[in-house]
């Protein structure tokens, strides 16, 4: 028995401990979550709460689209709806000038439509502990909320379009 405990002594010791200059990166820092998301999901993330992480994403989605469409009256799956359609919409992803321009925009709204209706919904009707999600799960889900916010930073909306440029 004294042999196998040696054994096992000499093979811990001889891994290599990561260095400061070789410290872990964060998974949030590593897939380059957007630093809004960070901000709203990395605490619980980090604490194992998966499903509020990746529920306070997607709410902090729904209220970013409901300012910058000043559609506060909506939510969900209908204000992603209206916010983004291809003809009346408030955000705009592109010009909507061309056929291609218009049925990106239409793809873009079932995404955002898509996302509240699947993942945000569930976890906004249930509570955290009957939404079994995990880490795994909870990044691929922040991935996606940290590119539709990324796509709304370089939206152009009606709200900003009407205000007056500052000199």
């Amino acid at each position: 028995m004294i042999e196998v405990i040696e054994k096992f002594e000499r093979i811990t010791r001889s891994i290599e401990k990561p260095s400061d200059s070789q410290s872990v990166q964060h998974p949030f820092d590593v897939l380059n979550i957007h630093p809004e998301i960070q901000r709203t999901s990395r605490s619980l993330f980090d604490d194992g709460y998966f499903s509020l992480a990746t529920f306070e994403a997607f709410k902090f989605i729904e209220n970013k689209v409901q300012i910058e469409s000043g559609m506060s009256n909506f939510s969900g799956q209908d204000l992603m709806m209206k916010a983004f359609d291809e003809n009346n919409g408030k955000i705009k992803l592109r010009g909507l000038i061309s056929t291609t321009s218009k049925n990106e925009q239409m793809g873009y709204k079932f995404i955002f439509a898509g996302s509240m209706s699947a993942i945000r919904n569930p976890r906004a009707h249930k509570t955290a502990s009957k939404v079994n999600e995990t880490s795994e799960e909870c990044l691929d889900h922040l991935v996606l909320a940290s590119f539709l916010v990324k796509t709304l930073d370089k939206a152009q909306t009606s709200i900003a379009l009407s205000k007056p440029k500052s000199l």
